[in-house]
């Protein structure tokens, strides 16, 4: 429900300044994954369904009078929930706005720009915090080629895009996203000092560091370091398990636990794989690996010891089709509430929308920048693991 005079239309220059500032900030996975943003809205636990382009297939070229009778594709689609709606107020009284636009005060319009930067900033942080928690879907995981991710050369990103390609995933849109830790080493390496220099300033705002092998290279504030398990002497029961395998059958030793996400090796295999599932008490428990599963098949008998990776970051490599990002407005009663105006804002860098409400008061008026999503990984093969020191 809307009022007859638009009256958030004077707002909407202070608005799109507050989006100038959001869009420059350190958000690496929002430009990076596959994103359906829509404006109609959609409740807490609501499904919705984002549609999954295929990969492009190629034929060779063959003169003729007609061209070929091909090029039909099966549009996929995903479905995933709606999990977080969320808001952030702003808040005025008239008597602070009178003293703000008061000869020599700083005018209130101009605070609000910070106000709705700080509002939206929050909002996009918790998005990207979100799709930085899907580590836990990788594949499996690359460990520094020393002691920390790029500090003498390039071989990181050369194995953890070895992972996505042997998994099968798509090389014309591969992702990288990294901390800041292993972003400021990637811009110290010598062999790259040419290429950070180019000035391509519309691709810094949205965090790109370079094109590297294949992959943009981008930088997120929102990189998890999470909490690991406390797995200590457990091995693999004495069964066969061929390549390909994700479930694994632990022996009745060890103790500890192993939580989603942990990063775990087995001895004689140099790959390191993913766990999918909390495991409260490792004797004699099932380890579920994320597919592809097994590299190395494990032989009889073989009862090989399991290692979990120390605590440490979680940079992603991604296929941009590998995770969606779903955004709607709010969900509202049919109506409407006591809002007495709202309108809708489109970050064009991000493409991300953002509901603004106005709800007049008594004496006093409150903003609100609202939006709701959910996240997902559909394709674990291809998304892979960074582990920083």
């Amino acid at each position: 429900m809307t009022s007859s005079a638009s009256t958030l239309t004077n707002l909407i220059p202070t608005l799109y300044l507050a989006l100038d500032v959001v869009s420059r900030e350190l958000v690496g996975f929002i430009p990076a994954v596959t994103r359906d943003s829509g404006l109609e809205r959609a409740a807490i636990g609501q499904t919705v369904r984002s549609f999954v382009a295929p990969a492009a297939s190629a034929s060779t070229i063959a003169p003729n009078v007609t061209p070929p009778d091909d090029g039909e594709q099966t549009i996929g689609n995903v479905s995933l929930a709606i999990e977080n709606s969320r808001r952030c107020p702003i808040r005025w009284q008239g008597e602070e706005s009178m003293q703000m636009n008061s000869a020599g005060g700083p005018g209130r319009d101009r605070i609000m720009v910070d106000q709705f930067a700080q509002a939206m900033r929050t909002l996009v942080n918790e998005i990207e915090a979100d799709l930085a928690g899907l580590y836990v879907n990788a594949s499996r995981a690359i460990v520094p080629n020393a002691t920390t991710l790029f500090s003498a050369t390039l071989a990181d990103a050369a194995n953890v895009r070895k992972i996505l390609v042997d998994n099968g995933a798509p090389t014309s849109d591969l992702q990288c996203v990294l901390d800041t830790t292993a972003g400021a080493a990637l811009r110290s390496l010598t062999q790259l000092n040419s290429v950070n220099t180019s000035g391509d300033t519309t691709l810094l705002r949205q965090g790109v560091l370079l094109d590297l092998l294949g992959m943009q290279i981008r930088e997120s504030a929102q990189i998890l370091t999470p909490e690991i398990g406390t797995e200590a002497d457990a091995t693999v029961n004495t069964a066969a398990y061929s390549v390909g395998a994700t479930a694994l059958t632990l022996a009745a030793t060890g103790t500890g636990s192993v939580v989603a996400g942990d990063v775990v090796s087995f001895a004689n295999d140099s790959n390191y794989y993913v766990n999918k599932t909390l495991i409260s008490a490792v004797s004699g428990s099932a380890l579920t690996l994320n597919a592809p599963g097994l590299r190395t098949a494990i032989a009889g008998s073989a009862s090989p010891a399991i290692t979990c990776r120390p605590i440490g970051s979680r940079a992603m490599a991604f296929a941009r089709s590998a995770i969606v990002l779903a955004t709607r407005m709010p969900a509202l009663p049919k109506e409407g509430d006591m809002a007495a105006d709202r309108t809708i804002i489109t970050d064009p860098r991000s493409g991300l929308s953002f509901e603004v409400s106005m709800y007049k008061q008594y004496r006093q008026v409150q903003f609100e920048v609202a939006i709701a999503w959910g996240v997902k990984a559909v394709k674990e093969e291809h998304i892979a693991i960074l582990c920083g020191a």
